[in-house]
């Protein structure tokens, strides 16, 4: 099973919104939300709160790609997240997620009994390629007792 078809299993909403994951690996997670008239705002392009979704679904989607094999020690989880809406959406929009630090210095820190904190990076793109938003999450791992 993908971690697309995961989230898409276990994560309501990204059903909810039919999420479509694009591209999941350590380094980038891509997820496209299709234009929905049922999720639009009063301008008829998508409404924040699913553009927040769709930001936070690649965020997730990253942090499950790279952090995957620490799943039976660590939960990830979301501590805060920030968004900024740049420019109005239309249509279909994706959202691509990036890593903050890298994956060794988080996975020493899990190593050595802390809590690591890490940014993800979200930028939310029409098709035209144009920057509707950004976001950040910070995530933590918090280790099993």
């Amino acid at each position: 099973m993908s971690i697309g078809e995961m989230l898409a299993a276990t994560v309501p909403m990204a059903r909810t919104l039919n999420l479509e994951f694009l591209e999941t690996t350590p380094e980038r997670a891509v997820v496209r939300l299709p234009d929905q008239a049922a999720f639009h705002n009063h301008l008829g392009g998508p409404h924040a709160g699913a553009m927040f979704t769709l930001a936070e679904s690649a965020s997730g989607a990253i942090v499950l790609a790279a952090f995957g094999d620490h799943l039976t020690r660590a939960v990830p989880l979301a501590v805060r997240a920030e968004i900024g809406y740049k420019k109005l959406a239309k249509g279909p929009v994706t959202a691509t997620a990036t890593l903050g630090r890298p994956v060794a210095d988080v996975v020493a820190e899990l190593d050595a009994g802390l809590r690591p904190e890490f940014p993800v990076a979200i930028a939310i793109q029409r098709d035209d390629e144009a920057v509707t938003g950004e976001m950040t999450v910070v995530w933590t791992l918090r280790p099993n007792s």
